[in-house]
């Protein structure tokens, strides 16, 4: 098995300087039509990638700049570099600043936009101190891939943004019904996910496809040790039907880099295990690989893509390239797959080791990811806002989910996100008291759990 190197440590080295990026218009030598400013925070690289592909979608008119928050999930300069390939922004000169230090960032650039690139619990953090920046500029948020099924609580951590951008029709209609539900009034955007080539499926497949047999891992699914063992024993044996040509594992992350989330069983890790060596056989082909580095890259370098359900998927159907959703595991809310139901890209095992890849039902696609540029309306109700705002009938929404514990509540939530980088005493104070609390409220919700379970009385638990 060969990999690139895994040394890498996440990027604490910060780098003074200024990402600025200008609207493609602009860029062509357009003059700004109204000299509008987007800023965008971001935390790990997945969202560094959204927000900054994001910013790469604005019209003339509109400059942009982006900033990483310090947290335990800061890419590596490495990470950055690969996030940001094919973006105006250099990894080099984007500023990595603690959150302590965004509200002279804001009051110093005054912009007219802020884009919330965020794992939602940090959006509750930093959407109150975004809103209190000179000019209170409009609220931005979004994700930076599949959001089905619609999760009630990632509108919640968003309740006090203006504008949630999403991307597809499917999703739109999901969180919107989950807002309504909870009563709260956000803003929906559909708009075409900003890296898919083309924002369209090709119609056709790629002109000169590729050799390899490309594997989008997540650090989420599979969760199980033994359900990683059994799809590398599958990759294993699609490299051996087929020597002359790769099997790629692509990964996110190097050894001692972060992620979005916690990966608790790295692929290379596995294939360096002997006992998991012994398990596919021994030895392993040599065309089996691991590798990191932009997906656009490995892409265009592929017969065809195989994933469980990463947004990956969208991108090698946009580059029409064939795909697999490998369904061995199930198809279920807690896999991230839903989704894909109708799509006809799911297979088995059999298909895998077979190089048996698909093509994406053309019902599927209109509702899914693909409905076609012209009927995003995300910056018009972008506008609408900025018109508001002008008005001055843009206010931040009190926070209405979440309220138990008060300023004690909010420290905590502030000191889960920052981790060590929040020095304050009142997140220290917080941990002291939340950590014992949580842990007493979790027990009593399973004992409650158990007494409602049919069957069980309370002396049987």
């Amino acid at each position: 098995m060969s990999r690139g190197d895994r040394s890498g440590a996440p990027g604490s080295d910060d780098t003074s300087g200024v990402a600025g990026f200008a609207g493609d218009a602009h860029a062509a030598g357009a003059p700004p039509a109204a000299g509008r400013r987007l800023l965008v925070i971001a935390d790990s690289d997945s969202y560094v990638k959204w927000g900054a592909a994001f910013a790469a979608r604005l019209p003339g008119g509109w400059s942009a700049e982006l900033v990483v928050l310090r947290t335990p999930v800061l890419p590596s300069r490495r990470q950055l570099r690969v996030a940001l390939a094919g973006t105006s922004f250099a990894a080099e000169r984007v500023p990595v600043i603690s959150l302590d230090e965004l509200p002279e960032r804001l009051a110093r650039d005054r912009p007219d936009a802020v884009l919330l690139a965020l794992r939602g619990p940090l959006v509750r953090v930093v959407a109150p101190i975004a809103a209190r920046a000179p000019g209170r500029p409009v609220l931005v948020s979004g994700f930076p891939g599949l959001t089905i099924p619609a999760e009630r609580k990632a509108i919640v951590y968003r309740e006090q943004v203006d504008l949630i951008v999403l991307h597809s029709r499917r999703e739109v209609r999901a969180f919107r019904a989950n807002a309504e539900e909870l009563g709260i009034e956000v803003e929906f955007g559909l708009a075409t996910l900003p890296f898919l080539p083309g924002g369209r499926a090709a119609d056709a497949a790629a002109s000169e496809p590729g050799a390899d047999l490309v594997f989008a891992a997540q650090a989420k699914v599979p969760a199980e040790r033994d359900d990683r063992v059994r799809l590398l024993g599958w990759l294993a044996d699609a490299a051996r039907r087929r020597p002359s040509r790769r099997v790629v594992v692509k990964v996110r992350a190097r050894r001692g880099e972060a992620q979005t989330h916690a990966e608790a069983f790295d692929y290379a890790e596995l294939l360096d295990d002997p006992d998991v060596r012994r398990a596919l056989g021994g030895s392993l082909p040599p065309n089996l690989v691991v590798e990191d580095g932009p997906m656009a890259d490995h892409l265009a370098h592929a017969a065809g893509l195989v994933t469980v359900s990463s947004t990956a998927a969208l991108e090698a159907v946009a580059s029409g390239l064939p795909t697999l959703l490998i369904d061995e595991f199930g198809v279920t809310p807690k896999l991230i797959n839903t989704v894909f139901e109708g799509s006809g890209l799911f297979g088995g095992a059999d298909a895998l080791a077979g190089w048996e890849f698909r093509r994406p039902a053309d019902e599927w696609l209109a509702d899914n990811y693909f409905h076609g540029g012209e009927h995003d309306d995300w910056l018009a109700r972008l506008e609408a806002l900025l018109d508001r705002r002008a008005a001055g009938d843009l206010l931040l929404r009190s926070r209405a989910y979440n309220l138990s514990g008060g300023a004690l509540r909010r420290a905590f939530e502030r000191k889960r996100m920052l981790g060590e980088h929040d020095r304050s005493l009142a997140g220290a104070a917080s941990m002291v008291v939340a950590i014992p609390t949580r842990w007493v409220v979790r027990r009593a919700r399973r004992v409650r759990a158990l007494l409602a379970a049919p069957g069980i009385g309370v002396a049987e638990v």
